[in-house]
């Protein structure tokens, strides 16, 4: 989690702590060009190549960046390169190493597409996937050599068994492509790639032909290396979601380097469903066909700030258990594309684990089923009766407004009626000032007279809160709304809506622009305030919150503060209602019953605690 949210997160605390603590009884005293200026720049790292003798080794799980690396293999064979265009994506092959060198989405744009002077240029305005910056291109088969050399396909020169160099596939349609290396002798390894026009999986089957008298260690390792290009212009914000992952024994397993400089490692051992590395809102996902209990993946992860901002690349490799024998074919499912829930889920494989809805606080177990099973599923069946996000997203408040009502009519009807106690509350105060014990036993009769429970509205807002924190990190994932424009001058309801930028960066809120909802937003929350608190040793609390509040919120997307931004009007309405309520007027109940519950149990204390006081004044005396 983010600074910004996680401070967002400690204020709705505060608030709420402080709300309980007043209402109770006294206590005892950019400049874009065609380029995607996100990408990073050449820094790829120098291999050592130094020989050693020979060592052959065969632990399986030993990892295979241990042995000696063989020599970069330089080639004067040019590369040859394949395009194949699908309904979702342009995809670019490369004849060097067989592997995937550019994966272009149909679907989303770049942060950047309009401001591109040739709106035709599809490569300049689209998001392209792979990270081309450290390796150009990822999808690699690494193994070691009986001679104890570690071979990468990375540097090896494929032959495309297909002629041509474009592909389109449609629909139904697929297309198989294959990409052989020929070692000599009758050695080969294939790469057999099976695209389909409408998904965003490609089969791939790795051959392995009279490779066993070659191939050490009993496995081989199909990774992927460079992790993923990053996209958005906020490049903080993608860092603090991009992470690796994996699936194994029914539970993810994750692995983040989530502080600056840092460098993360881990291996896992056994059956392996699969591995995957991901950004805020794209993923790559490696899943073996049929998993086994022999094989095993391997993770590193790295922070580093560069030039363009915060940047994590992450690798995962599948260890794939060689057999030993003349042939052997293995089956995997790549997939390449936007972290879209309800696609990741129709691949049945538990694809929809990486998809992170957040959490706070260790809170994920109750977070992700509301944003999962009812939030979700709620905002994309609005969208089908409403093509613009913005208006799903008022629609959407309005409708949860509607489900809190209960819970919410209880906390505001509970305020109101604090709010008509505080002048008799005043009075006892100025009647038995100096004596804090009579206070505080005056004021629980006094709410014992009325039938006013002080904590009243505690358990609605407390209910509350699971469902408001699942929505402050909902609307942070949601790839439905990255890109998409409202009106006026929100243009992206999944970044802020800017209206000006500063020339500097205020501290602590990391705010460095004006946005407009935000200020918007902090207007209603200043006349929620003024509706409610009535006491005026609360009157600051008027002022200070909402005015915090306006700038911590200038940092989060507008789609969330369009949402709350209305979930505040329709509060304000609310309790403007219930305030002017005809019959609801605070008088004595008939016969005020004794309480077992809260308001028994603080009058008793008051009570114990006034015995306690006089006996210790009458000690004193003697």
């Amino acid at each position: 989690m983010d600074k910004q949210s996680t401070i967002a997160f400690i204020l709705i605390g505060v608030i709420l702590v402080f709300w309980l603590y007043l209402n109770a009884p006294d206590p005892q005293t950019v400049n874009p060009t065609g380029q995607d200026s996100t990408v990073v720049k050449n820094e790829k790292l120098q291999q050592d190549t130094s020989i050693k003798e020979p060592e052959i080794i065969e632990e399986k799980n030993q990892p295979l960046t241990e042995f000696e690396t063989e020599p970069e293999i330089t080639s004067e064979i040019p590369e040859k390169l394949t395009t194949i265009e699908t309904d979702l994506a342009i995809i670019e092959l490369t004849s060097k190493g067989g592997r995937v060198k550019k994966f272009f989405l149909k679907e989303y744009k770049t942060w950047y597409h309009s401001q591109i002077s040739d709106s035709t240029n599809f490569y300049a305005s689209h998001v392209q996937l792979i990270n081309t910056s450290r390796e150009g291109g990822d999808f690699n088969i690494v193994f070691v050599t009986k001679e104890g050399k570690l071979v990468n396909t990375k540097s090896l020169d494929f032959a495309k068994a297909n002629s041509g160099s474009y592909f389109k596939v449609s629909e139904n349609d697929s297309l198989t492509l294959s990409y052989i290396y020929d070692a000599g002798e009758n050695k080969k390894l294939t790469k057999e790639f099976v695209f389909y026009g409408n998904d965003y999986n490609t089969k791939v089957d790795i051959i392995l032909d009279n490779m066993d008298d070659l191939i050490s260690s009993y496995r081989y390792d199909l990774e992927w290396s460079t992790g993923l290009n990053f996209v958005e212009e906020n490049s903080v914000d993608e860092a603090n979601f991009s992470n690796a992952a994996a699936f194994s024994g029914d539970e993810k397993v994750v692995v983040d380097a989530s502080s600056e400089g840092e460098t993360v490692e881990k291996v896992l051992n056994g059956k392996i469903d699969w591995v995957g590395v991901r950004n805020k809102y794209f993923t790559v996902i490696i899943a073996p066909e049929n998993p086994s209990n022999d094989g095993g993946a391997d993770f590193k992860g790295e922070h580093i700030i560069n030039r363009y901002g915060d940047r994590e690349y992450y690798s995962a490799s599948l260890r794939i258990p060689f057999n030993n024998q003349n042939y052997q074919k293995d089956s995997f499912k790549l997939y390449i594309g936007p972290l879209e829930y309800d696609i990741l889920k129709s691949n049945k494989n538990n694809y929809e684990a990486i998809f992170e809805f957040g959490s706070f606080l260790g809170l994920k177990f109750i977070t992700r089923p509301i944003s999962e099973y009812i939030l979700l599923p709620l905002f994309k069946f609005l969208h089908k009766f409403i093509p613009n996000y913005g208006w799903v997203i008022i629609v959407f408040s309005l409708i949860l407004k509607f489900a809190l009502y209960p819970l919410t009519r209880q906390s505001y009807k509970s305020m109101k009626r604090m709010s008509q106690l505080q002048p008799k509350i005043a009075e006892l105060k100025e009647k038995h000032k100096g004596d804090q014990q009579k206070i505080q036993k005056e004021t629980m009769k006094l709410y014992s007279t009325y039938g006013v429970n002080p904590a009243g509205g505690c358990l609605p807002m407390l209910l509350q809160m699971p469902i408001l924190f699942a929505l402050f990190t909902f609307f942070n994932v949601a790839i439905e709304i990255r890109h998409e424009p409202f009106m006026f001058w929100i243009t992206n309801l999944s970044a802020p809506d800017v209206i000006y930028k500063l020339p500097f960066q205020l501290p602590l809120f990391g705010i460095s622009a004006i946005t407009g909802l935000a200020p918007l937003l902090g207007i209603t929350m200043f006349f929620q305030q003024k509706m409610t608190i009535k006491d005026p040793n609360q009157k600051a609390m008027v002022y200070i919150m909402p005015f915090m509040m306006t700038f911590l919120f200038m940092g989060f997307s507008s789609g969330l503060n369009l949402y709350y931004f209305m979930f505040n009007l329709l509060s304000i309405g609310q309790q403007y209602l219930i305030n002017h309520q005809q019959g609801d007027e605070l008088v004595p109940v008939d016969k005020p019953k004794k309480k077992a519950g809260f308001m028994q149990r603080m009058m008793e204390a008051a009570e114990k605690q006034q015995k306690t006081q006089k006996q210790v004044v009458k000690k004193r005396k003697k």
